[in-house]
């Protein structure tokens, strides 16, 4: 782990076991729902909020994953103590204080999820379906047929970022050259790997470095990395700060060869990167893949029911607006989207009462 997301983890795991000290009285039990909506005898969660701490895996710090994760996290929390929701106090779960942390990303969360050693986590569309359904590179061996999803929250849109004067401009230009495919516990590199064979370019015709984005940036700006994979919403920050020192430039997905990935892999979109989202750097044609908010079949489904009650409470709209650009997509008429996964039965009962499901 690289000292900058060492730092954030940290930082975050601390400020969480700050509050769990904070309100050592409510560690018996998980936050309660509020009174107008009374649980209908549910078992007991066999992943209990400690203290009312809810944790949120999202992925490396240089991804909009994080900072998304953040905004969520403060828009349902609603710590004791605080002001009512009509009253214009927080209108999270009474009790419960969520925390982001950063993570290796989609591959890692879904593990750690899957093993209920996390209460929640985010992970690509494709690969929580491929984990729930045993099949895929990672998970023939380690099939997750406890994954749940909680919503659909925003667009993954993919970047092959390449060294300005590399003399790359097109993909299959990466032969002989050094590229990152990220890290083994990446969404990234599962479809890193998905998207050099659709061009029929093979592992062994590059030079591979498995390092995450904040790090690749790092050896592209000394010049000892000519390109790197990364998936995150737009705009990246990893991307932006580079553009901006015009380090490097964008290199399009497109033609025949993407139109073969779509076709086989159905957890892929056509998608734009506009002209001028990253400085000096033309419309972008790539692929984008949904981002997806997972949580073990044993959470408690009132705690389920009670956090998107929360997700999507009007006042926390503003909460949303204001986060990043990507947290301004989390919509309650997109949560379903792309969604293959099957639903969490606190969630299937939300979405069941906003009549998106029947």
């Amino acid at each position: 782990m690289r000292r900058r997301d060492f730092l954030t983890s940290t930082i975050a795991l601390g400020l969480a076991q700050g509050f769990g000290r904070a309100y050592a009285q409510d560690t018996s039990s998980p936050a309660a729902p509020p009174a107008a909506t009374p649980p209908a005898a549910a078992p007991a969660p066999a992943t209990p909020v400690t203290g009312g701490f809810f944790r949120i895996l999202t992925g490396s710090a240089h991804t909009t994953a994080f900072p998304v994760g953040v905004t969520i996290a403060s828009a349902i929390s609603n710590p004791p103590g605080s002001r009512p929701c009509d009253k214009g106090g927080s209108c999270g779960v009474p009790g419960m204080i969520a925390v982001a942390l950063s993570s290796a990303g989609s591959v890692a969360n879904l593990a750690a999820v899957g093993n209920e050693s996390i209460e929640s986590g985010f992970a690509q569309a494709d690969l929580v379906f491929s984990a729930w359904q045993g099949e895929g590179l990672y998970f023939r061996r380690a099939k997750q047929a406890n994954l749940r999803v909680l919503a659909n929250l925003y667009p993954e849109t993919v970047h092959l970022v390449v060294r300005r004067g590399s003399g790359i401009a097109e993909l299959r230009d990466l032969v002989g050259k050094r590229v990152s495919i990220d890290r083994g516990g990446s969404g990234t590199r599962f479809n890193a790997e998905i998207i050099l064979a659709a061009y029929g370019v093979r592992l062994q015709q590059v030079k591979v470095l498995e390092v995450d984005p904040g790090e690749a940036a790092d050896l592209m700006a000394r010049d000892e990395l000519d390109a790197f994979f990364l998936i995150s919403g737009q705009p990246a920050p990893t991307v932006g700060d580079l553009t901006d020192r015009k380090i490097a430039d964008l290199v399009p997905l497109s033609g025949r060869q993407i139109e073969g990935a779509l076709r086989r892999h159905h957890f892929f979109s056509r998608d734009l990167i506009p002209a001028l989202t990253y400085a000096d750097v033309a419309q972008t044609e790539t692929v984008s893949i949904g981002m997806q908010w997972v949580v073990p079949e044993s959470l408690d489904p009132d705690l389920a029911y009670e956090i998107l009650r929360a997700l999507w409470h009007p006042q926390n709209r503003r909460i949303l607006d204001a986060g990043p650009a990507m947290a301004q997509k989390i919509r309650l008429g997109t949560a379903l989207l792309g969604v293959s996964t099957p639903l969490h039965r606190g969630a299937e009962r939300f979405y069941r009462e906003m009549k998106l499901i029947t």
